[in-house]
């Protein structure tokens, strides 16, 4: 097996790399697909490959709230690592694609028996942690055109390419905001030839445009992964 295309499994010494990856399968991400809900066991954890899973939280019955993303840089079920069986948040595919999946009795023993898995999953975990904590103040303290920004900078990131499929009433979703304040926020991106947006296709025309507009939540995600995990 040529090579694992996830990070966090790519950064692991070569044996046991192709010792983690014996234990897994490929399978493909649908969109939409719910892999786990808040309070239910975890069966199975995830390493993306292309895909892209988005972290939500539902509270008091209100609609669902993106808190985090999980792509090639990451994994689903981080919480293993800490012996917690119950997912803490639900999560759905967000883009569709390749994934490495392993499940949890496999997962725990080979994290007992490798040292280097434990390591970096420990600072994966950390780098969750701030995303979160990032997450909850730019949701408090930021407008609606930088968060938009910052939300498809991060989307780009784990699609690797500059056009993906999205919808106003997702994006509307995830980032908390009515769907008209989305419908604004894109189309002042737009006018400034940031970005294109057609029937649910988005391309990112200008990613230096697009990362000036973004609100500074963004680079401290990617200062906070490359201190960690680079």
């Amino acid at each position: 097996m040529a090579t694992a295309e996830n990070h966090l499994i790519e950064l692991l010494p070569r044996k046991d790399r192709l010792r983690l990856l014996a234990l897994c399968e490929p399978v493909q991400l649908v969109l939409a697909e719910v892999l786990c809900e808040h309070g239910q066991s975890t069966s199975y954890l995830y390493f993306p490959v292309d895909g892209v899973i988005s972290l939500v939280a539902q509270i008091d019955g209100h609609p669902a709230l993106e808190v985090g993303m999980v792509g090639r840089e990451g994994m689903l079920g981080a919480q293993l690592v800490l012996g917690v069986d119950t997912a803490p948040l639900d999560a759905l595919v967000q883009g569709p694609g390749l994934a490495w999946r392993i499940g949890t009795a496999d997962f725990s023993s080979e994290l007992a028996r490798s040292p280097e898995l434990q390591k970096s999953l420990n600072r994966y975990l950390s780098v969750l942690m701030e995303q979160f904590a990032v997450a909850s103040a730019c949701l408090r303290f930021h407008m609606i055109v930088p968060r938009l920004a910052r939300w498809l900078l991060m989307s780009q990131d784990r699609a690797h390419s500059d056009t993906f499929h999205v919808t106003h009433a997702f994006l509307a979703g995830m980032l908390g905001v009515r769907r008209v304040g989305i419908t604004s926020a894109a189309g002042s991106l737009q006018r400034r030839g940031l970005i294109e947006y057609h029937r649910g296709e988005l391309t990112v025309l200008d990613r230096p445009g697009l990362e000036a507009a973004a609100c500074n939540c963004y680079a401290a995600d990617r200062k906070a992964y490359a201190d960690l995990l680079n």
